[in-house]
């Protein structure tokens, strides 16, 4: 074959076909491992939002793009199409902290290795990357990482500054850390991921807090537990 006729079957696009037994058990596969990164993500997790919610994307992500890679990866124009394509689409959802992203990531690399069928490898590198984040969530509890998500919302910005309520939580915690900031002209929004000795700390603060301001809104969420 020479060179011109081996550039025009390379972008030919007659595809192989697939074998539909060897593609349904590794779209299953895939399905499972998406759902064990989702309960992962939901158990060992440490972002704000609804994490249950935001792992139910996880199965849908990793089957689809097991799918796409499935179907270009016999076909160099497809592929190109496919580069082509992807360029025209954004994601509109607001991804607000790097640990969702980095989920996502992990997601679209379980479907591109099981649509290339590197099933050992994508195996392999799965349960090593799940052993890793339970041995970083497990040595951060031992560690003392704050034990409270801290949630404070008012409609005076001007009043209840970020430095402010930084002031407060620095006062009454032994540790407190930005983790998110929103602020619009008529409203602020601040969450902390904050460590309290005790509920006399959590009381004392939630009143200075509240003098901040009108309109203030203060939650506490549960990381790991408070000793009364």
């Amino acid at each position: 074959m020479n060179p011109k006729d081996a550039l025009i079957q390379s972008f030919s696009t007659q595809l192989s076909q697939v074998d539909l037994g060897s593609f349904a058990a590794h779209l299953l596969l895939a399905a499972v491992l998406a759902y064990l990164l989702g309960r992962i993500y939901v158990r060992f997790g440490t972002a704000l939002s609804n994490r249950d919610l935001f792992a139910r994307n996880f199965v849908m992500l990793t089957t689809t793009t097991m799918l796409i890679i499935t179907v270009v990866k016999s076909s160099l124009a497809l592929s190109l199409g496919l580069v082509g394509a992807l360029s025209i689409i954004r994601f509109r959802a607001a991804i607000k902290e790097p640990e969702e992203l980095s989920y996502l990531f992990l997601a679209i690399a379980l479907g591109l290795g099981l649509g290339a069928k590197q099933t050992l490898t994508t195996l392999a590198a799965f349960g090593l990357m799940a052993g890793i984040i339970v041995a970083k969530h497990w040595v951060s509890r031992r560690g003392g990482r704050p034990n409270l998500y801290v949630t404070i919302s008012s409609e005076s910005p001007r009043e209840a500054t970020l430095s402010r309520m930084q002031e407060v939580l620095r006062r009454h915690s032994a540790a407190a850390a930005l983790k998110r900031f929103d602020e619009t002209p008529g409203s602020v929004e601040a969450s902390f991921l904050a460590s309290f000795d005790g509920l006399g700390n959590i009381q004392a603060c939630t009143e200075e807090l509240r003098g901040l301001g009108s309109g203030m809104k203060i939650s506490y969420l549960e990381e790991k537990g408070i000793d009364a």
